[in-house]
């Protein structure tokens, strides 16, 4: 069988536990993410004092913020990716420690946080949504860690010799399950220790798409959104950029990522997570044009 250098490290999903009280890592991530906003969004506000942000309204919108990402993101994963097991199961929709958020839900519960922001502190939407948008890649780059360091949403299957080919122990049932549809994949069957089992296993080699998504929907962003909104620009444009460039990036990153096993590939061989951030591009590039033409105007 080929030799295969990376297998996922397994981390223990416990960052730290004192007796019966247990801090997960991706509990940590979310905090991060949250500690990332006020410090940078502390050195925006001296970069860009125009915008007449000050502390006070930063906390504000971070409470708003907090409540819109944890409710949307995990609602937006009932309703979009299992919904038919949550309604079954309602109570489990309150274990969101076992995982479990979607990114287009939080969108959508943080653009509800703003709306409500706004109206209470007399801004525009979309003025605060310019604020926001260069602060949110940081988290979602906490986000994607969170998810390589638990092991989950890991990539589609590659070949057993790509230099950036990882093995999931996490995955070895949807290794099973992919093998068993295509005795093809046999071949690509990589053998490695398992610690925890103290004997040796198999898996397919697959791509560290987590990776890849801290790579471009984390940093790529955040470079781009930072240097973008330097300089004023027309409102909304910041933001139409920031949908513009997560739909693109998820969307290009999906290619990579293994579909859900509930879902698969939807209509025209695209995955869910594609198919929503087409119309997340689309709301991108028509309120940059709406922005730059009401300048003009």
């Amino acid at each position: 069988m080929p030799a295969l250098p990376f297998i996922h490290p397994q981390f223990d999903p416990v960052a730290l536990a004192i007796g019966p009280l247990a801090v997960r890592w991706y509990g940590l991530m979310y905090l991060l993410a949250f500690l990332f906003f006020i410090v940078l969004g502390r050195q925006y506000m001296q970069r860009r004092p125009d915008m007449g942000w000050t502390r006070e309204a930063q906390d504000d919108l971070l409470f708003y913020g907090m409540l819109g990402v944890i409710l949307g993101g995990r609602l937006g994963y009932v309703l979009f990716y299992k919904a038919s097991f949550y309604f079954s199961h309602p109570l489990e929709i309150l274990k969101v420690w076992e995982g479990g958020m979607a990114f287009h839900g939080g969108l959508l519960g943080v653009l509800i946080a703003l709306w409500l922001f706004g109206r209470k502190s007399g801004r525009h939407f979309l003025q605060v949504g310019d604020f926001v948008a260069p602060l949110v890649p940081t988290g979602l780059a906490a986000g994607r860690m969170g998810n390589f360091i638990n092991g989950e949403l890991w990539g589609r299957v590659t070949a057993p010799d790509a230099p950036w080919a990882m093995v999931f122990p996490q995955a070895w049932q949807a290794d099973a399950k992919l093998v068993a549809a295509d005795p093809a994949l046999q071949t690509s069957l990589v053998q490695y220790f398992e610690p925890v089992s103290q004997q040796m296993v198999t898996g397919l080699p697959r791509h560290a798409s987590q990776l890849y998504q801290f790579a471009l929907e984390g940093l790529s962003l955040f470079v781009i959104l930072w240097l973008f909104s330097r300089k004023p620009r027309p409102m909304g444009a910041v933001s139409g950029l920031f949908l513009i460039g997560y739909g693109s990036f998820r969307f290009i990153a999906e290619f990579a990522r293994e579909p859900d096993d509930f879902l698969g590939l939807l209509a025209g061989h695209l995955s869910m997570g594609q198919w929503l951030s087409l119309p997340m591009i689309a709301a991108g590039v028509a309120m940059m044009i709406w922005a730059y033409r009401r300048k003009a105007a």
